[in-house]
This record gives structure tokens, C-alpha cells and sequence, in this order.
């Protein structure tokens, strides 16, 4: 049996703290009742059907994408054996009905995994987020996750996130980025929901197969979220999640990075992309001299090249203007074109 890391947790959290000290230091924290004033967390603890009548509320009438997976699944949400194609099927459907049904297979022994992911509550259900709103973002609107019991793979995210329970336990895993080499990351241009996942089963891993995921076991973080409950998971910090009730809910906040609304362009994602077509026919050697040029210019491993070249000089090294930005915006586009 693993026996996890604990993910340090606290109570009280203010948005000073947060911003000053927590983020920062990217390191995974629980806070414990975080959103446990929402009307839509205090309904979700009176029951489900209160949970739904609630949301039920604010309803727009307009469809939402709905992901379901055969009973056989077991849940996950995942690849094909062959990794060839997904073991789910996705479609448009009414949030009203979607939770209506969600209702219905509580009570089954056999069900499918049912998940509505990712979606605006501004489009769907206007006038939520005014209702439910959180402090620390003000005027930032969260994305909406619901369903019943399920998997969500473990993957990352390429902003720091911050995700609030709201109905329903989930237990969250965690790894640090240091361990992608022990998790064996899947394809980075066809993944089941937008992020590069671990091809392990975090719960029947295959250790012949996958020799090196008992170091990231080993490595591990896990909490168990209640709710009202919220998690920061730090930007690229691997997390499996599973939902533990028939009836499950989540917001959650991306502020800055890539999975943004309007991120800046090219990502860090669109960068590694990028660096992996430009540079996969070198030699280990090349590599190796290329990686120095990383660390250098880009990670800055030993010394910042903007400490040494005088100001005027640094150009990209520098501060960049928008209007420069642009300029090597555009030069790149055209280098991609020939």
C-alpha cells in the first residue's frame, strides 16, 4: 500500500498571503473551507437534489459538451488499449437533463462515467459566479467540472490552478514536475482532454511495464477534498483526480499561463513543441551543447544574460514592448511558413 506525502493544509488564507507568499514559492497547499460560505456549496451539502435545484437556477437553456465512458472503463477517462483512438464518446447535451440523469444513475450498481468538463459558468449558468464569488478572484471567472464517479488521468496544467470542491470528495495526487521521467507522459498532440497524460493507472499500475512510476509513487502527494474545500496545484505539477460520489462538483481558477483565456502566444507548450520539431534529428552531443544554450538564455541556471548586457542591448533578453513582441511574433509565423 502507498503511503503518501501529506500536502500541507491551512484554514485561513488571506489573498495577501496568497499571492505574496504561497504562489510564489509553488509548492501545493490545501485550505481547508475556502468556499464553504457559497450558497452553492451550502445546498451541495444539504443534498444532491438540493446541488442540482440550485444550479438548476441559473440555467441558460444552451447545450454543454458532455464526455460518458462505458461501465467497462471503470471511470477513467483514457486511450483505447492501442492508444489509437479514446475510450469515451463526447456530445451536446442540456445541463437540466444532463443533471437529471446524473440524479438517476446514483442509484444504479452499474453506470457509465458521466463528466461535464471545463466549461464557463457565464455561458451555461449566467449569474453563478456573482453568486458564488471568491475573494481572491474578483474578476476572474472559474471553469465548471461536473459528474459522477470518475478518473481524470494524471496530467498537468500549464497555469497555476486553484480548485475549489463544491460538491461531492475527491481525492487529489500529486507530483512534482521533477518526476515526468517516472510517469511516462503520453502523446503531446493527441491526449484525451487538451493536457499530455501519464499512461499509468494510478491505481493498477503496470510496474513491469512502467518500472520507474514506484519512484514517482514514492515521490507522491495526496489530499482528500471535502466540500467548501480547495487545493492550489501549482503550474505543470502533475495531478490525478478522482471524483468519490454519484454526485460530484468542482470550480476551479487558472490565472496566468497557458490554459488562460486569451494566453499570450507562443505558450510554453507551443514552445516545447516547437523545440522538440527543431531540434529531435541532432545527435546526444548537439543536444547536450543545445541544452546549454537552454539553460543559459532560457532557464537561467547560473547567471541572467540581462545582468551583464547593458540595457539597451538585451532586446529580447530585455523588457520587450508590445509592438516588438509583435515584430518576433510575426518573423516567427513566417520562419514556420517556408
Amino acid at each position: 500500500m502507498t503511503t503518501y506525502k501529506q500536502i500541507p493544509e491551512y484554514h485561513a488564507v488571506s489573498p495577501e498571503q496568497f499571492f505574496n507568499d504561497v504562489a510564489p514559492a509553488q509548492q501545493p497547499i490545501v485550505i481547508r473551507g475556502f468556499a464553504q460560505h457559497w450558497p452553492l456549496v451550502v445546498a451541495a451539502k444539504q443534498s444532491s437534489q438540493d446541488f442540482v435545484a440550485y444550479l438548476n437556477r441559473f440555467y441558460s437553456g444552451k447545450k454543454s459538451s458532455v464526455a460518458l465512458a462505458h461501465p467497462d472503463a471503470k471511470g477513467r477517462f483514457f486511450y483505447t488499449d492501442d492508444l489509437r483512438g479514446l475510450n469515451f464518446i463526447r456530445g451536446d447535451e442540456r445541463l437540466d437533463l444532463f443533471l437529471e440523469r446524473l440524479l438517476e444513475l446514483a442509484g444504479k450498481k452499474v453506470y457509465p462515467a458521466v463528466s461535464i468538463q471545463n466549461i464557463q459558468p457565464s455561458e451555461i449558468l449566467p449569474g453563478l459566479t456573482e453568486s458564488n464569488r471568491s475573494d481572491f478572484f474578483p474578476d476572474l471567472e472559474p471553469r465548471l467540472w461536473l459528474g459522477n464517479q470518475a478518473t481524470v488521468n494524471t496530467h498537468y496544467d500549464g497555469s497555476d490552478n486553484l480548485a475549489c470542491v463544491i460538491a461531492g470528495r475527491r481525492n487529489f495526487t500529486l507530483f512534482a514536475p521533477d518526476q515526468a521521467d517516472n510517469l511516462y507522459p503520453g502523446p503531446l498532440d493527441f491526449t484525451p482532454a487538451g493536457a499530455p497524460v501519464s499512461l499509468v493507472d494510478l491505481h493498477q499500475p503496470d510496474l513491469q511495464r512502467y518500472p520507474r512510476f514506484k519512484t514517482a509513487l514514492d515521490n507522491a502527494y495526496q489530499a482528500q477534498l471535502l466540500p467548501g474545500d480547495a487545493i492550489f496545484i501549482p503550474m505543470l505539477w502533475w495531478h490525478n483526480v478522482d471524483s468519490l460520489e454519484s454526485v460530484n462538483g468542482l470550480m476551479n481558477y487558472w490565472w496566468n499561463g497557458s490554459a488562460v483565456k486569451g494566453a499570450s502566444t507562443p505558450t510554453p507548450l507551443d514552445s516545447l513543441t516547437m523545440a522538440i520539431l527543431a531540434l529531435q534529428g541532432l545527435t546526444p552531443l548537439q543536444r547536450n551543447a543545445w541544452r546549454a544554450l537552454f539553460d543559459h538564455y532560457v532557464f537561467h541556471q547560473s547567471v541572467n544574460p540581462a545582468s551583464y548586457i547593458p540595457p539597451h542591448c538585451q532586446r529580447i533578453l530585455g523588457e520587450l514592448s508590445p509592438e516588438y513582441k509583435r515584430q518576433l511574433k510575426d518573423y516567427l509565423i513566417e520562419r514556420l511558413k517556408q
